[in-house]
């Protein structure tokens, strides 16, 4: 079972901060060299000095990322510019953005709380994507620096009828403690409650969901990493002390906001590369159509390719393939029976995602690439704007793009709740979780309240 508590979550201290869209970032691993500067220049207090610190020559053991990071909260705290709650909260937000297919605006709705950290026997919290050693050891040393969870993972609970969130609408009705715009206009509202009953209906109602990890996969096993740390200095007793839990943000998967985007990859350079015997191997597995693409106007060759893809993709695997120097793209749609040429070694629900079609029958076939070369950043790079990425490829910055379709939810349900992983950027969902709405600070002293 799920366990979520309330906590004494910090934040920035909306009281006397109008200006909180200043002190904002999107989470550390998608923040570009160029962005990490901007937010540096935009207020000194924003929360990119905890979570991605600049590095400095001459840095060392005692004076480094994580030492400042540390500097810097524990100065926040004292000079009033983080204030800690009072008493147990949840933690309720609403972003309203523009999905950008020419929809409405939708809202996704989230509540930030404490959930208990799992062992992975126990199917209560459910990873689906890969994760790698060196992103970990980072977050790692930050958490035992500051003693802090900055970010919170992005988790996804099933709520057909929307009993969770029902429960914290009555505790809407007053006007949020934040509420600001971003230049991407994105609107973020959050609302701090308090109510002893709600706590005990959320805790409730969660307690027989299994939660799906949508992004943080390093931060939720850091967090494990740390727990344990923790476990062996200071011990499993009493129960729920405040190492045992990890600061999530809850979305229902049944949300009308939930949007997830694709990842399409982007190859730097493949040695001795020949479309037309490229294309020769392809014809065994896919069906190949070609279209025109005009690079004068990428925004309306990115739009067809998108209708094209998503029509070829409700049935079988598909993807559009766009080289440089090339005047059209081609659509590449999986033949039917080719399951077998997969290998023998994927569950059947890998077997038919696109990610798996992709790597397997056109990276490493295809193209040559081992299954190591898949994760190497100076090879592969990943965007999830198809107008970006075709146009990163027609600039000259990569030789060649494959556009995917969004994986779908029923599919990550399904992989995760089988105990499987898929590749890395299988899945983009949008818009990411901000951090620096709230803070979770680690007292190993401090039990957490279980409804």
């Amino acid at each position: 079972m799920a366990i979520v508590a309330p906590f004494r979550g910090l934040t920035y201290n909306f009281h006397l901060r109008q200006d909180l869209s200043r002190l904002v970032a999107p989470p550390y691993d998608v923040i570009s060299e160029a962005e990490q500067l901007r937010y540096y220049q935009e207020d000194p207090h924003n929360v990119i000095r905890l979570i991605l610190g600049r590095k400095r020559t001459g840095d060392s053991d005692w004076d480094n990322v994580y030492t400042r990071a540390a500097d810097d909260f524990q100065r926040w705290q004292s000079d009033g510019t983080l204030i800690r709650s009072r008493e147990p909260s949840l933690y309720v937000t609403a972003m309203t953005y523009d999905p950008g297919n020419g929809e409405s605006e939708r809202v996704r709705w989230g509540i930030i709380a404490l959930v208990r950290i799992e062992d992975p026997a126990s199917g209560v919290i459910l990873p689906h994507e890969r994760t790698f050693s060196a992103h970990k050891d980072d977050r790692l040393r930050l958490y035992r620096a500051c003693n802090a969870q900055f970010s919170q993972i992005f988790g996804l609970y099933e709520d057909p009828d929307n009993e969770v969130l029902n429960a914290c609408s009555e505790a809407l009705t007053s006007s949020p403690q934040m509420d600001f715009h971003l230049d991407d206009g994105t609107r973020h509202q959050l609302w701090v409650v308090n109510r002893r009953i709600l706590f005990r209906k959320v805790f409730e109602d969660m307690a027989d969901k299994s939660i799906f990890i949508a992004d943080g996969h390093h931060r939720y096993e850091t967090a494990r990493n740390y727990r344990d740390i923790m476990r062996a200095r200071y011990g499993q007793r009493p129960a729920n002390r405040s190492y045992e839990f990890v600061m999530m943000y809850l979305s229902s998967m049944n949300d009308k906001g939930l949007t997830i985007l694709p990842s399409h990859r982007l190859i730097k350079e493949v040695p001795g590369f020949n479309t037309e015997s490229f294309l020769e191997k392809l014809e065994q597995w896919f069906d190949v159509a070609s279209f025109p693409l005009d690079t004068g106007n990428i925004s309306h060759a990115s739009q067809d390719l998108k209708d094209r893809l998503g029509k070829a993709g409700e049935r079988r695997a598909a993807f559009g393939w766009y080289t440089q120097g090339s005047d059209q793209w081609r659509l590449l749609s999986r033949k039917p029976d080719m399951e077998g040429e997969m290998g023998d070694d994927l569950h059947p629900s890998l077997k038919v995602l696109d990610v798996l079609v992709l790597s397997r029958l056109i990276f490493q076939k295809g193209l040559g690439f081992s299954k190591e070369d898949l994760d190497d950043e100076e090879i592969f790079q990943y965007q999830s704007d198809s107008s970006k990425a075709l146009s990163d490829v027609a600039s000259g910055n990569h030789q060649m793009v494959f556009l995917l379709n969004p994986t779908r939810m029923e599919q990550v349900k399904e992989v995760a709740g089988n105990g499987l992983v898929m590749p890395r950027k299988s899945t983009y969902f949008y818009p990411k979780v901000l951090t620096g709405l709230v803070f979770n600070r680690i007292d190993p002293h401090e039990i957490i309240q279980v409804p």
